[in-house]
């Protein structure tokens, strides 16, 4: 082995089991070489022997050898082409034999078999540098920020049940969520697993885009298309766990290795899985490698980390009432190091990505700063102004009154984190209904609740994400084995409902006051947030520009509300963004209010107002057109 090689491998050996190892995947793994070698390497510290086997030797294994005391086994073959298949053969120290996956493949075989593929060096000719100079320019806080959650196995599917490609979904999908007016795609999890049931959150492939769909080039060129369509890609990804299989990381060297050796800790009771141990410098590069590969090599603009509570307390999971650290409380201080780390190693990096937290408990500071004690996310769903909604909106309007406070309690938090808004897959099945069916009524008044409650979501401080299905007001409950139920759309209310959202989007997207300071105070100003006794709500969202901002005004009771008194900061002309009820959306009004004239008359604290009529189970949004200024005196 030649002196440079030596002091690379050297090099790496000690950054990936210090924890400072983030592009481990350059290193470990497969790697077609430029002379045409095949080099492998695995770390299996524990092993009494590893070799490699493929259909290049006929799954008899190639003795690797161990690459000092670094607990990584090496070796090249010359005989090996790429698109061979390959897998691990540990011997642990008991003499027992296991053929494992390999944690770094970057492609595996279509399920169900799980072997990695060889594959080439990635050659792909990016088409997106404007996307990502635009996106390097400018703050994610003070941009538009529309997601359409999407679950690529069940979005759309071949008539025979097959899964589209990443190609077909390339053609579809990216079209449609443009033309419905989204910011963003966030992809359920794409990293390779073996369970369709499982949606992805059970992975196995830290590295590899599931072949479900194709191959890695075809994502590739799927999220270069996207950006190509001006559509960002967020990825859910799961550093908390990994999946069951013994064949996969678990025992991966015959004794715990990415998982931890507490079986009680390792074992995670509530999603059937295994916990990865954070606190294991080895597994830290591993992760931090793996979100460091999608964002950067694959040109990703964010990920979702899922299950962010399972990492920060130890007594999160079913079973382990009761568990604390040296401290004496539950918090799980090696998660909390790992997830900072995490933060800060992809921001140095990638400054202008999205780390998204799926968290939902009251943990503070996950958007707080790494230097401040906080986690490093530059964002959070907001787990309880989604709940503390969808309870509102499935209440029957009669009794809304007296629970008007699940609605007003989000004011007093709003600004703890940076939050987006979630009407994610977690509320739309097992038995939980479609966002539609979820609200009371007949089904005209279903769609008025939901043009209602999407309106609202719009208008309310944070960045909004909305699950694929909902756009349209699918009925079903989300199915992952089969596709949307696209044949609603024959249906004039459903495609009225889609025709809202499509324009919901485009007034929000165009009007600054919906999106540019949603995490600053300043950014809305309670006008009407005390009527419980009518069921109505009004605030006004304000942009950087001070006569630059949009009125929502909302009724949540079927009873128009004529006459209905708005205050505003100036005297002058407004007018009307949007009628929930307007006859093209699936409402009943043919003629709308579209010019509206504030005089000098005082309201719930503001200088001016002017009269609406307040559609029955509707919602306004509507803008200065014209104002009397004040004088720069």
């Amino acid at each position: 082995m030649a002196e440079t090689e030596l002091t690379t491998t050297a090099t790496q050996s000690y950054l990936f089991n210090t924890g400072q190892g983030f592009q481990s995947q350059d290193y470990l793994g497969c790697h077609v070489e430029a002379d045409g070698r095949v080099s492998f390497r695995v770390w299996a510290p524990q092993a009494q022997a590893v070799g490699v086997v493929g259909t290049f030797n006929q799954w008899k294994p190639t003795a690797l050898t161990p690459v000092g005391t670094t607990g990584i086994w090496a070796g090249e073959l010359t005989q090996v082409k790429v698109g061979e298949l390959y897998k691990f053969e540990i011997t642990s120290a008991d003499g027992a034999k296991q053929l494992k996956v390999d944690p770094f493949a970057q492609q595996f075989e279509r399920k169900p078999g799980d072997a990695a593929v060889v594959l080439a060096p990635i050659t792909k000719q990016w088409h997106d540098s404007l996307w990502l100079a635009r996106r390097k320019k400018s703050n994610p806080a003070n941009r538009p920020i529309n997601i359409y959650e999407v679950h690529l196995g069940s979005w759309r599917r071949h008539s025979n049940g097959d899964y589209d490609t990443y190609a077909e979904l390339a053609a579809e999908l990216i079209p449609y969520a443009h033309q419905m007016g989204y910011t963003h795609l966030e992809l359920m999890p794409v990293m390779e697993h073996l369970l369709d049931a499982s949606w992805g959150y059970q992975q196995f492939g830290y590295f590899a885009p599931t072949s479900r769909f194709g191959s890695r080039e075809d994502f590739l060129s799927f999220i270069d298309q996207c950006h190509q369509a001006n559509l960002g890609v967020i990825v859910d990804w799961v550093p908390g766990h990994f999946i069951r299989n013994y064949d996969a990381l678990y025992h991966y060297d015959g004794t715990p290795t990415y998982e931890y050796a507490d079986p009680d800790q390792a074992d995670n009771h509530r999603w059937g899985a295994w916990n990865f141990d954070l606190g294991k410098t080895q597994v830290q590069s591993f992760l931090i490698s793996s979100a460091l590969y999608w964002l950067g090599t694959c040109h990703l603009d964010g990920l979702r980390v899922d299950a962010v509570s399972n990492m920060l307390y130890l007594d999160y999971d079913e079973g382990r009432e009761g568990q604390v650290n040296q401290y004496g409380d539950n918090r799980n201080l090696a998660g909390i190091a790992f997830l900072q780390a995490l933060n800060t190693a992809v921001f140095e990096r990638h400054p202008d990505v999205l780390m998204i937290a799926e968290e939902s408990s009251s943990f503070p500071q996950v958007t707080g700063p790494v230097a401040q004690g906080g986690l490093g996310f530059n964002y959070k769903w907001n787990m309880g102004w989604m709940h503390d909604t969808l309870d509102f909106f499935e209440m029957d309007p009669l009794y809304r009154h007296d629970h008007y406070k699940l609605l007003t309690f989000a004011f007093v938090y709003m600004f703890d984190e940076q939050f987006i808004l979630p009407f994610s897959h977690d509320e739309v099945v097992h038995g939980k209904k479609s966002l539609m069916h979820k609200m009371p009524g007949d089904r005209y008044n279903q769609f008025a609740n939901l043009r209602t409650m999407l309106t609202y979501m719009a208008a309310f401080p944070g960045k909004q994400l909305n699950f694929m299905g909902s756009e349209w007001g699918q009925f079903l409950e989300w199915r992952d084995w089969d596709q949307l139920e696209w044949v609603d759309l024959k249906d004039p209310l459903n495609r009225q409902m889609q025709h809202f959202t499509a324009a919901l989007n485009q007034v929000y997207t165009a009007n600054r006051p919906l999106w540019e300071l949603d995490h600053e105070p300043r950014g809305i100003v309670y006008s009407n947030t005390d009527d419980a006794a009518s069921s109505t709500l009004g605030f006004i969202r304000q942009a950087k520009r001070k006569y630059s901002f949009v009125i929502a005004a909302f009724n949540f009771v079927p009873v128009e509300r004529r006459r209905y008194r708005i205050g505003v900061p100036y005297s002058g002309e407004y007018e009307l963004l949007l009628n929930t009820e307007a006859k093209a959306f699936g409402g009943t009004w043919t003629k709308l209010e579209t010019t509206f004239i504030a005089v000098n008359r005082p309201h719930k604290g503001q200088p001016a107002s002017f009269e609406v009529t307040l559609p029955a189970m509707g919602a306004l949004l509507i803008r200065p057109r014209q104002v009397k200024r004040e004088s720069k005196k």
